[in-house]
């Protein structure tokens, strides 16, 4: 029988006064990637004004809409409570998974740009590709599409297509602040 007082409570969100379950659990390959942008962020920020968090705090948009992505930068301090961060974040990373990203896509898309999350990634794991959104007038409009391309897709392309393959992010806070898409995938085939 499993020992109760070792349980954690359900991990939930809620989304437009619903509270919705985040559930199952999610997977290794998403946790690996949620865990290298986090490490990455927190690696290039150390020392400077923003923070970067990983899974499991939680951001409070408003009494309707409370989230719990997988990463994000927070640039302003005052947000950042004990129980989490109470306003928007800079950045939002949510990594995709089968059963969340109905909600990644729609409403929790919708409530960030409103809120003025100033830059929104979706990263899909299993395709090796991250989809950046910058905020325009309180929507999010894609800036650009990151994947790391197989080695029989390299060689059917031109070289000119090969050359403007893009290998690094850029992250808009900061102007010298890159992150490699090799470094986000990491291990992740490990899962596979």
């Amino acid at each position: 029988m499993d020992n109760l007082a070792y349980k954690e409570p359900p991990r939930v969100e809620r989304i437009e006064g619903r509270t919705v379950l985040m559930s199952p659990r999610p997977r290794g390959v998403h946790n690996r990637a949620a865990l290298n942008i986090a490490f990455l962020f927190e690696r290039y920020l150390r020392g400077k004004t923003c923070m970067a968090f990983g899974d499991g705090t939680d951001v409070f948009l408003d009494d309707k809409n409370w989230y719990i992505p997988d990463a994000m930068i927070v640039c302003d301090r005052s947000i950042i409570k004990d129980d989490g961060i109470h306003g928007a974040p800079d950045l939002v990373v949510e990594v995709l998974s089968p059963s969340t990203s109905k909600n990644d896509r729609g409403p929790k898309m919708v409530h960030y740009a409103a809120a003025g999350v100033k830059e929104y990634w979706l990263v899909t794991p299993q395709q090796k590709l991250v989809e950046v959104y910058y905020n325009v007038d309180g929507h999010f409009v894609i800036d650009e599409t990151y994947t790391i391309y197989e080695d029989w897709e390299l060689r059917q392309m031109s070289d000119e297509e090969r050359a403007a393959a893009k290998t690094e992010i850029p992250v808009s806070l900061y102007d010298d602040f890159l992150v490699n898409l090799e470094d986000i995938f990491l291990d992740v085939d490990v899962f596979q």
